[in-house]
């Protein structure tokens, strides 16, 4: 009854999994705004190539990030299944596009393991640690550590 009882209160998180080249990774549940299909990006010159330009959202103008390009891993075309992530970091607003929306988990303290040490060659900062889904290990990111606040605010400022 007791291991019951301390399962019950022991603190957890929610992630949204999402697939980049068939690995999982997770966003906190409190950060997603919403989960839109794909839609047009209007591009902005002279942003870096995985920021891919913005979209409108009812009326708000919000840089899109590919996370596939920013993990550097390989170019495919948009699907039926990209999917726009809409996240709040901090006070600012992104689309973060992802190859498919998998799951909603609720996530332990202790299932949730800290970063690998890759060592000082490997910048594993915007890792917020791992935890097993119900195939394989899941990274969950830190969106703070993810994007830079240019990445943030170019959009804004080309806008303008």
């Amino acid at each position: 009854m007791t291991t019951q009882a301390a399962q019950h209160t022991q603190p957890s998180h929610q992630f949204l999994t999402f697939l980049l080249a068939e690995q999982e990774y997770g966003l906190e549940l409190f950060r997603i705004q919403e989960i839109c299909g794909y839609a047009p990006i209007t591009p902005i010159p002279n942003l870096p190539p995985h920021v891919r330009g913005v979209m409108n959202l009812r009326g708000t103008v919000l840089p899109v990030v590919d996370l596939r390009m920013k993990f550097r891993l390989p170019v495919v075309g948009y699907t039926k299944f990209t999917v726009t992530v809409i996240a709040k970091i901090e006070d600012k607003t992104v689309g973060l596009l992802v190859d498919a929306v998998s799951d909603v988990l609720q996530v332990t303290e202790d299932d949730l393991r800290a970063a690998p040490d890759f060592g000082a060659a490997v910048d594993t900062r915007f890792i917020g640690g791992v935890f097993q889904t119900r195939d394989h290990l899941a990274v969950a990111l830190n969106l703070e550590e993810l994007l830079t606040e240019e990445e943030l605010t170019a959009p804004d400022a080309a806008v303008a």
